[in-house]
């Protein structure tokens, strides 16, 4: 019942050992955050392979950027339906199923070659890939709002969102590994699925559903810590219908779907730099596999401090409101991918610094209209709200990433210039969106206290 870790006897809520509840906090953080960085080693290990298989002469940018698409349509739908599944589940069980079935599917792909021989068979599994790929988010943000409070939740969240990070970086390194010690372009996708496999394993033995399941109070009363952004009492900590999370606390929330619409600009910068990346970097600025491996993970390294720093603002300048940070990035992004679409070819310092600069920029707002989803809902329907953001960040952003971007550089001639000014494009309108929730934010908290 208790867990990887063992409780003191006799644990009662209302008579219970903080010391015991503080480890059952990090145990589980742990394991969110070694099992979402999990996940990723098996969401984009396939952009590193999309530069092999256009050098075979079989398959086009455009038709390629048609396969991977697959995990943005079925991730997009996933996040937001799971995520209401994932509200009424266990999140220990939830996360470890969907991140064993997406490792193995990536397993697959790399050891059968009729899984990689045609573009439909690869949307296929892309798109199957995708949507256990939605069972990662979901169950991590219903243990951190559970097992954080509020406002504690938007540094903690930094400092767990940074596990993607994690994650994304260490697919270059690892293709580097498995291309050097099997020579076949393949490993890419077996040997970060056996990798995932191991990451199944340590969620089972630390992630944990709710405090209450352990015997535990609500973290509310363990922090006397309550929301404000909607009155808190304790009918939040019972379990809600589907039709009360959908209808009466996620799809009539005006300032959500604000976020949420904000947030398909906002992955449409993050997927449409990081994507293509590679294939950009080797076709115009003369960079090899492994060096624009390495730029690809210098960029997700780089949003661990941006992470921390914007969650940081948000918590501590800006007294829990998101949109001001949120603004401030998006801002500084669109600055750097200007001089980074600019820059000549010839001089990789600064293509490389430049992705560094976005890398550190881009994840900071893509982790509070997260955290932002969360503060505006009962926590009960977290999972649904977060869902909620992430069909419009990949349905809306990260689809146009991966299909819109390449047909319209292909079009143009191989012209790149087109596709940097959709990004820039995106970078204006998640500023103009963003900024349209500042006032309706700050009179939520004011009225709030």
């Amino acid at each position: 019942m208790y867990g990887f870790l063992k409780p003191p006897a006799q644990q009662e809520v209302g008579d219970f050992d903080s010391r015991f509840y503080s480890r059952m906090r990090w145990q589980v953080f742990l394991g969110i955050f070694v099992g979402y960085a999990g996940y990723y080693l098996v969401r984009k290990n396939f952009t590193l392979v999309m530069p092999s298989l256009i050098e075979t002469g079989e398959f086009s940018k455009t038709e390629l950027g048609i396969a991977l698409s697959g995990v943005s349509i079925a991730y997009g739908l996933s996040k937001f339906l799971m995520g209401s599944v994932s509200d009424r589940s266990n999140s220990r069980y939830f996360m470890a199923i969907g991140l064993f079935v997406s490792a193995s599917i990536m397993i697959t792909m790399g050891l059968v070659p009729l899984a990689t021989s045609t573009i439909p068979i690869m949307f296929t599994l892309l798109l199957i890939n995708g949507w256990f790929q939605g069972m990662g988010w979901p169950p991590s943000g219903r243990v951190m709002v559970h097992w954080f409070s509020p406002r504690e939740r938007g540094t903690w969240m930094s400092f767990w969102n940074v596990a993607h990070n994690i994650g994304a970086a260490l697919v270059g390194p690892l293709a580097i590994f498995a291309v050097a010690w099997f020579g076949d372009w393949h490993s890419i996708l077996y040997v970060h699925g056996f990798f995932a496999l191991a990451i199944v394993v340590v969620i089972l033995l630390t992630v944990r559903d709710t405090p209450q399941s352990q015997g535990l109070p609500p973290i509310e009363q363990y922090n006397q810590d309550y929301p404000v952004t909607f009155g808190y009492n304790s009918s939040h900590e019972d379990e809600f219908s589907t039709a009360d999370i959908f209808f009466k606390y996620v799809l009539t929330n005006k300032l959500l779907w604000a976020i949420a619409i904000a947030n398909t600009f906002v992955y449409l910068v993050r997927y449409g730099v990081l994507d293509w990346a590679p294939t950009y970097l080797q076709a115009e600025k003369g960079f090899t596999f492994d060096e624009s491996s390495w730029a690809y993970s210098f960029y997700e390294l780089a949003g661990i401090p941006g992470t921390i720093v914007c969650g940081f603002l948000s918590d501590k300048v800006f007294q829990g409101r998101r949109a001001p940070a949120v603004i401030i990035f998006m801002v500084l992004t669109t600055f750097c991918i200007v001089i980074y679409w600019l820059n000549p070819s010839g001089q990789p310092s600064i293509d490389i610094a430049m992705l560094i600069c976005i890398g550190f920029l881009i994840y900071g707002p893509v982790m509070l209209i997260g955290v932002f989803a969360l503060d505006l809902v009962p926590k009960k329907a977290a999972g649904t709200a977060a869902g909620f953001t992430g069909l419009f960040g990949y349905i809306g952003g990260s689809l146009t990433a991966s299909i819109f971007i390449p047909w319209i550089v292909e079009y143009h001639g191989d012209n790149w210039d087109a596709g940097f000014l959709v990004i820039i494009a995106a970078c204006v309108l998640a500023i103009v969106l963003t900024a349209f929730t500042i006032k309706a934010e700050m009179r939520s908290i004011q009225a709030a206290y």
